[in-house]
């Protein structure tokens, strides 16, 4: 029969068993740790290098800029056209006799009875609804790039 102590506990452990002045790295686990260590220490190095080059490194300020500029700038010039003149190019009701027989931005062909709208200056046909979208984003022919912008001379 067992007595008490033996029952109660199922782990029978001593310190002895656990004496490590044995234990040995050798061979390739040595190697591999030391490349391992130098891959961390240089990742680490490079990493504080390049934080401290960009948070140091302040784009400097042109010669008739002042601090106070700097800190609020002025809201970007809008790239597309207004309303206003997007509705004052031409627009045409589209034969079957077109030379342009697709539109370049929807790849869509030009049925009859659609309404284009031409550019200008380079006389590009487009679906209304195609460049209107087009035409509030950029000032520009989508097909040739051909600038519509109208500034005024003052």
């Amino acid at each position: 029969m067992s007595s008490p102590q033996e029952s109660s506990s199922p782990f029978h452990w001593q310190a002895a068993e656990f004496d490590d002045s044995d234990f040995q790295i050798r061979g390739i686990t040595l190697f591999f740790m030391i490349v391992l260590f130098t891959i961390i220490l240089l990742g680490t190095f490079i990493f504080l290098y390049a934080r401290r080059v960009c948070l140091f490194r302040a784009p400097p300020l042109p010669a008739n800029a002042s601090p106070v500029h700097s800190a609020h700038p002025s809201p970007p010039t809008p790239q597309g056209l207004d309303a206003v003149t997007i509705n004052n190019l031409p627009t045409v009701l589209c034969k079957g006799n077109s030379t342009e027989s697709e539109c370049c931005i929807c790849l869509g062909t030009f049925l009859d009875g659609d309404t284009v709208r031409v550019l200008p200056h380079c006389d590009h046909s487009f679906h209304l609804e195609c460049v209107d979208k087009w035409l509030t984003t950029q000032s520009s022919c989508p097909l040739c790039r051909a600038c519509l912008r109208v500034d005024s001379p003052v």
